[in-house]
């Protein structure tokens, strides 16, 4: 099978988002345009202007139903459970790899200053956020056993991948943990997350490491604590077991060196 037919049949609709493009919600904006245009109208009787340029016509057709948001899923269980073990813990200096800035990071300086350390650049003058450009897979700029507490959420599976313009390196994901491990000074603390469940590479959004992957890889840490985000819903100290039987579930590391 050449290229382009292995690439077609790869490409299924319910992947379609990674392109931009939602199937359902465009199915949905279409069925509800007819509303939309009742709406404008409406706006017009009652606010007396008769006048709203088409160019400022912005539909947004997809909300009306949602709730008032989302208190679940990956993201929002990691981002607390972290903050909430570095604000106890209240090391002198901390250190962040690859976890998401408009949301983790920002949770982390309301109360602390953090350092970034990503391949990519930051451009930023927020009070508090240092930045080091870095590829972590090396880190190259740090001194071993040198670093007090460490936290990288939902990035590990990324790395080698290409997929935010890092280089190719199938053993990109173990080299970063590697760097990790070697830069973590003794009794320093590591928050690790990543997707856990059956072991694969789905090219190139991300991997799915089996959680015991995760724990052999860091062999010079001790496991304090392990939790998880199944099925959208955080889950106290599930067994490594439990979690590799997942499809797609959140580990949920904390280490100590």
């Amino acid at each position: 099978m050449g290229w382009k037919r292995r690439l077609y049949f790869g490409l299924k609709l319910d992947k379609l988002g990674n392109f931009g493009i939602s199937i359902p919600e465009l199915v949905v904006s279409l069925n509800r345009l007819p509303g939309y245009y009742r709406d404008i109208r409406k706006y017009r009787e009652k606010s007396g202007d008769s006048a709203i340029p088409i160019s400022n016509y912005t539909p947004m057709l997809t909300h009306i139903d949602q709730g008032a948001g989302t208190a679940s899923g990956h993201y929002f269980h990691q981002d607390l459970w972290a903050a909430k073990r570095i604000r106890k813990e209240n090391p002198e200096e901390h250190y962040d790899i690859g976890s998401k800035i408009d949301g983790f990071v920002s949770h982390l300086l309301v109360f602390r200053d953090v350092t970034v350390i990503d391949i990519r650049s930051l451009d930023s003058n927020v009070q508090g956020l240092e930045f080091i450009q870095d590829d972590a897979t090396k880190l190259d700029q740090f001194e071993d056993n040198s670093v007090e507490s460490i936290s990288s959420l939902h990035a590990a599976e990324h790395f080698g991948l290409g997929r935010y313009g890092d280089p190719i390196d199938p053993e990109g994901h173990t080299k970063f943990m590697d760097s990790i491990q070697r830069v973590l000074q003794k009794n320093g603390k590591l928050y690790f997350s990543v997707p856990v469940g059956q072991e694969r590479v789905e090219f190139n959004a991300h991997r799915v490491l089996s959680p015991y992957t995760v724990l052999d890889q860091f062999e010079e840490l001790e496991l304090e604590r392990l939790d998880g985000v199944i099925d959208g819903e955080f889950v106290k100290s599930p067994s490594p077991e439990e979690l590799e039987k997942q499809e797609y579930a959140c580990g949920l590391f904390e280490f100590t060196k």
